[in-house]
Formats: C-alpha cells, structure tokens, sequence
C-alpha cells in the first residue's frame, strides 16, 4: 500500500540530510557570517541571485499567492507578484548607499545618520520579522501532516524545525547561500511539474488562466496597489534580503537584485496558478493543499516536497542573518565569532517555535505588518537627504501607530477611501505614506 505519510516524513528527512551534506563547515567568520568560499571569494550572481529568489518564495508566501488566485484569479496573482518588485528597490538603494555613500551595512548607516537609538529600534523591527518567519513557515509544513494542534502537526514542526537548524548551524549564512541554489533549483523543477499536470487539465488554455478575474479594485486591484506602496518600504524591514546586500561587489550585487526581481516576480505568478486551478474546480480552503488532495498522492507529495523546499530556504536564511544581527550588527564585531553566531541560531529556533504552540492569539500580537514598516520608505529612500535624527523617530513612530491602529480595528472608517476587500488596507498605506513623508520632512522644521 501507498503510504502518503511515509512519504512525507522521507521527504522532509531526506531533503533535510542532503542539504546538510551540502552544506560546507564555517571555519571562519567571513564564512559564517558573509558567505564566503574557503578561498575567500565573495559570492557570484548565480549563487546570490538564487539564493535572494528562494529565501524570499517561502512556504507561507507560495500558499498566499495561491489562496489569491483562487480568489481573484490572474489579478490576485499579480498584486501578490507585485510585492517581488522590492528587489529592485532595495538592490537600486544599496547600491547607491555603498558607492556613493560607503556604508557597509544598513546598521551603520542608521547608526551613523540617526543615532544608536535608531539602531536599537530598526533591530527590534527587524527581529520581529525573523521571528516570524521561523513559526509562519513552519507552521505551514505542519499542515500537510495533520491537522493543526494534533501530534502529527507539532512532531512535523518541531522535526523539520530541528532538521533546518542541524544543516545551518555546520555553515552560517554560507550554508544558506549553497542551500538556497540546490533549493531553486528543485523548486523550478517541482513548479514546472505541478504545472505541467495542472494546465493539461484545463485543455492547456493559458490564455483561460490570465483572463480569470477581474480588474476591480474590489477584485484584488485594492492588494495591487497596497503593494506598490509598500514595495518601497517593505523589503528594508528584512534583514534576509538586505543582508545579500553587501556581501558582494556592488555591481553583482546590483545584478543580482534586479535578475532576482524578474525571477521572483514570474515564479510567484505562475505558482498562483495552482489557485486559480482550484477557482476553476470550485475547490475549498487552502488552495495549494485542496489542488493536492484532489489530485491525488503524487501531487500531494510534490506540493509538499515544494513546501518544503521553500520553507528550509526561508528559515535558514532567518537563523544566518538573526546570528548576523544580534552577534556582528549590534554585538562587538572584534569579538564576533562562529560559535556566538550558532549560539544565536539555537535561540531563534527555540524562541521562534513556541508561538506554534500557543495559539491563534499569540501568533497576532506578535507579527510585524508591512503596514507597521511603511515609515522605513522616507528613511531609505531619501537616505542622502539632510534631515535631524528626529525625522527618523517620526516616520517609523508613525507608520508603526497607524499599523497598529488598523491591526487593531481603531483605525477611523471615516477614512477609508476605497470600496471592496482590502480598500481599508489601501486607504490605511496610501494615507500613513503621505503622513511619514511629511513628518520626515518636517522633522527639519521641528527641529529649529
């Protein structure tokens, strides 16, 4: 007999063995901590591309993209599509910031210009966001195993949890790096796959599947436009992609950025096609794990080996750059060190779990919205502009408040511009932009 199961468990085990034999040992702190080879090389544009790609297409992501498509059909594709333009944003604003400004991070740029204030909160900001995506994608991988609280669901959290840890602790951020090129690698592979089975299905009509929807605000226009906004603020709030930032010449880097932004932009949309698959066949609940079920075992296990793939590239990259963050960036970089970095990791393992564990609650109150970060956008992109320290304190203090205020259901209604399903979330980062550009900029008023 076919045991799906079996088959589960040998997948997360077997993906997780051979990352971890890819995986080279960290001798040294450039190795850990920036990716570089035993020779000391920096790494290339294939290897920072792929690995900029797969870390930002995790599990959680790939089911939202899909969960759109069934919804909104194409439209609903695109607008979460759209939200991958952030690499081209953040690799245009690094670059400048190295070459004309000669920062060598985002933390000492922020140290530099607003203070080590500034510094403190932009890395709890930005803790918050590695935080979340230990549980967020975990989470989603205990969904093919089991219903949610059920032993199965905690043992495949708690496995796979372990299992991405083991292979990023031998390596560091060079560990995630390597990783991250086998992992694209077979996501490509998978995705062309699933869609190979899905599209027969639907008589190959390509053109069916990108007339689906359509272009209303109410219809998923709303998210589309949300993302444009936040395109310009989101990707800043992410260590995982900033830190790719600045391990590499400029020029690669800025290569790299822009290579990841036309693959990433496609891979998302094309993979919202397993949702609109599920309109088609009035499918319910989770799309990409309703399109499995209905297609029977096979299926099922390449959408979880893809889940998988996805989720381990997400993670590993969060536990590289959490090490980064708390052992380089805030911690005395003369006394950094491989064993501190891993100690690091071990942490945000531990820490990041627990939530699963604690429910629906806990989960809410302790995640960072793109609404919450839409003040980083005056403070990165108008980064060579002369403002007081102040301007910063007054952007990010009021895109955190505003995203409160909507997270909490206090934002006024009277203010909600746009009718239909997320009008309030637009009318919320359209408004809350204006109002931290403003406040940046008269924060040189304020001051006087």
């Amino acid at each position: 007999m076919f045991d799906v199961n079996f088959w589960q468990w040998a997948i997360v085990i077997s993906s997780s063995l051979l990352m971890f034999l890819i995986s080279p040992f960290a001798k040294t702190n450039d190795t850990f901590f920036r990716a570089k080879s035993e020779t000391n090389h920096a790494p290339g544009v294939f290897l920072l591309t792929s690995s900029m790609v797969i870390s930002w297409i995790f599990a959680k992501s790939i089911t939202n993209a899909a969960n759109l498509g069934m919804a909104y059909g194409f439209v609903g594709g695109i607008a979460y599509a759209t939200y991958y333009l952030s690499f081209i944003v953040a690799g245009i604003v690094i670059y400048r910031m190295r070459t004309k400004g000669g920062y060598n991070s985002i933390h000492q740029f922020i140290g530099a210009k607003f203070g080590m204030r500034a510094v403190a909160i932009f890395s709890i900001l930005i803790a918050f966001r590695l935080f979340n995506e230990v549980w967020s994608n975990t989470m989603v991988i205990g969904s093919y195993f089991g219903e949610k609280g059920s032993s199965p669901y905690y043992a495949a959290v708690l496995v796979f949890t372990a299992l991405t840890l083991a292979y990023t602790l031998k390596g560091g951020m060079r560990s995630a790096l390597m990783t991250d090129m086998v992992q694209m690698g077979l996501f490509s592979l998978l995705l062309i796959i699933i869609l190979g089975v899905l599209l027969p299905r639907e008589q190959g009509d390509l053109g069916k599947f990108v007339q689906s929807g359509e272009w209303k605000l109410s219809q998923g226009l709303n998210l589309l436009f949300v993302a444009l906004i936040q395109v310009f603020s989101y990707p800043f709030h992410d260590p995982v992609l900033t830190d790719r930032g600045f391990i590499s010449t400029p020029k690669t880097t800025l290569k790299s950025y822009a290579l990841a932004t036309v693959i990433g932009f496609t891979c998302i949309l094309l993979f919202s096609f397993v949702g609109i698959y599920a309109r088609f066949n009035q499918l319910e609940g989770e799309a990409p794990v309703a399109v499995s079920r209905s297609l029977g075992a096979a299926m099922m296990l390449m959408m979880n080996f893809i889940m998988v793939t996805s989720a381990s590239a997400c993670i590993d990259s969060a536990f590289a750059s959490f090490s980064k963050l708390t052992v380089v960036d805030l911690g005395n970089p003369e006394k950094a060190s491989a064993f501190r970095g891993r100690i690091a990791m071990i942490i945000l393992a531990v820490v990041g779990t627990l939530p699963v564990f604690l429910g629906p609650e806990i989960l809410s109150a302790t995640t960072i919205s793109g609404t919450m970060v839409i003040g980083f956008a005056p403070v990165f992109l108008c980064w060579n502009v002369k403002v007081p320290p102040l301007a910063f304190y007054l952007s990010v203090g009021a895109g955190v408040v505003i995203g409160l205020l909507f997270t909490l259901g206090w934002f006024p209604a009277d203010l909600v511009l746009f009718p239909g399903k997320y009008g309030d979330l637009f009318s919320v980062n359209l408004l809350g932009t204006v109002l931290c550009f403003s406040l940046f900029f008269l924060s040189k008023f304020l001051k006087r």
